[in-house]
């Protein structure tokens, strides 16, 4: 009697915890919402503007900046990154303050799971890579260290555009 009731309480100790467990941590960024300027003010708080006149010419809105992260053009290369098995390094190309390209010019592929893994990952990682401004991307899944060397070479690549 005693092992059905320690085994129904852990069964169902087990699926509520299985049923408990948040899958994504990853917070979702709300979307950008364009500036509306300042806030509206009650009528009875602000004195009235006057019409403009007529054939008066209405002043020009100023012109939006131009939002840029401030990436130079060219070709730079990250730091080696070491990872248990392996060196990792990037080399990215940036045009238009974006990266147009990345390749890994160093990675694990001495072994034949190094190889597997490696062959699904790096496609994967460049994939993601290409059209960052700052060099933030995912990681892979399965390619833990792997994409931590790869992203903090990327990182390091980006941070010598700025």
């Amino acid at each position: 009697m005693k092992r059905i009731a320690t085994w129904l309480f852990a069964t169902v100790g087990g699926i509520v915890l299985l049923f408990s467990y948040k899958t994504s941590t990853a917070a979702v960024a709300p979307a950008a919402l364009p500036d509306a300027g300042p806030a509206p003010t009650s009528s009875t708080s602000a004195p009235a503007q006057p019409a403009p006149k007529a054939g008066t010419p209405k002043a020009a809105a100023p012109a939006a900046p131009a939002t840029t992260h401030g990436l130079k053009d060219g070709t730079f290369t990250g730091a080696s990154e070491n990872t248990p098995y392996g060196p990792v390094q990037v080399k990215v190309t940036i045009a238009g303050g974006k990266v147009t390209d990345a390749t890994a010019v160093d990675y694990p592929h001495a072994g034949g799971r190094d190889q597997m893994i490696n062959s699904y990952a790096i496609p994967r990682l460049q994939a993601e890579a290409k059209g960052t401004t700052d060099g933030k991307i995912d990681m892979v899944s399965g390619a833990t260290y792997t994409s931590g060397g790869y992203i903090g070479s990327l990182q390091d690549a980006v941070d010598q555009a700025r």
